[in-house]
């Protein structure tokens, strides 16, 4: 199982990977604020990388429930130096967690290798295009409306079938435009237009949800459901079953863990290979 990045293959196997998450937000729901300055963004995903991160994905839109949008301009202004600053100094693969096709092709130009699409391929032709120029990687995920109102009562006939449904739909998409299949990795997007129950059953049947023998990456970090599952607000108390999470989602069919805290995450990955040997 390959995911071909402009000039770089990554092999998926028997050995999982970690995609530490660099926010450059002031809004986003467990860190908003933190790495608003570009030297600080850079410092702290270089030691994500020290940790054992083999991705780096900047935002800068958060796209927690009902958060406010921001300009394509505005976007471009908090991640592009910290995308260039990163390049600078690392080699590590770079997503950048952006809908908006302008946006995509500048990280790209500024040293990103991938796009992270929280709205699929968004309905944009222009993304595509994007990924296409670029021979950049892409990330699908799977989102029922938009961060305004993917919370609102979402509903699906049968969960798993849907967001499977959507991953071959996308697919197709990408091979019509010309997109190698090797470059699409899919995301079934915890927490977004998902209820509680959904977002579970989506985790007990991740080998369900893979496409023609696509990577899964799956982000559970510090979501808001843990704390729905154990009663707690605090979002301290959302580390340790963040870890427990990677631990079972690279045992049934993850492939890449999207994570805040990568030191614990990385050993979670690292022990559980150690056991399947």
């Amino acid at each position: 199982m390959m995911w071909k990045i402009q000039d770089r293959t990554i092999a998926f196997g028997r050995r999982g990977a970690i995609m530490g998450i660099v926010n450059a937000t002031p809004d986003s729901f467990s860190d908003g604020g933190q790495f608003l300055d570009p030297d600080a963004a850079v410092e702290h995903a270089l030691n994500l990388v020290a940790e054992g991160a083999e991705f780096i994905d900047v935002g800068g839109e958060s796209t927690r429930p009902r958060a406010t949008p921001v300009d394509a301009d505005e976007e471009k202004r908090r991640v592009l130096p910290v995308i260039a600053g990163l390049r600078k100094k690392s080699d590590v693969l770079i997503s950048v967690d952006t809908y908006k096709p302008e946006v995509a092709e500048a990280a790209i130009r500024a040293g990103a290798n991938i796009i992270n699409n929280i709205a699929g391929f968004g309905g944009h032709d222009e993304m595509l295009d994007v990924v296409n120029k670029t021979g950049a990687g892409i990330v699908c995920m799977h989102m029922q409306g938009n961060p305004g109102n993917m919370q609102q009562s979402p509903r699906y006939d049968d969960v798993v079938r849907d967001v499977k449904t959507f991953f071959d739909a996308k697919l197709t998409s990408a091979i019509v435009a010309g997109i190698d299949p090797e470059r699409v990795v899919f995301d079934p997007g915890i927490g977004f237009g998902k209820t509680l129950e959904h977002n579970l059953t989506l985790l007990r049947h991740l080998p369900s949800l893979r496409v023609a023998d696509r990577p899964i990456l799956v982000g559970v970090s510090r979501k808001s459901f843990i704390g729905k599952v154990l009663g707690s607000e605090k979002m301290e108390d959302r580390f340790w079953p963040t870890v427990a999470m990677t631990a079972f989602c690279a045992q049934n069919g993850a492939d890449i863990l999207r994570v805040h805290d990568v030191r614990a995450n990385y050993y979670a990955l690292r022990m559980m290979e150690a056991i399947r040997g």
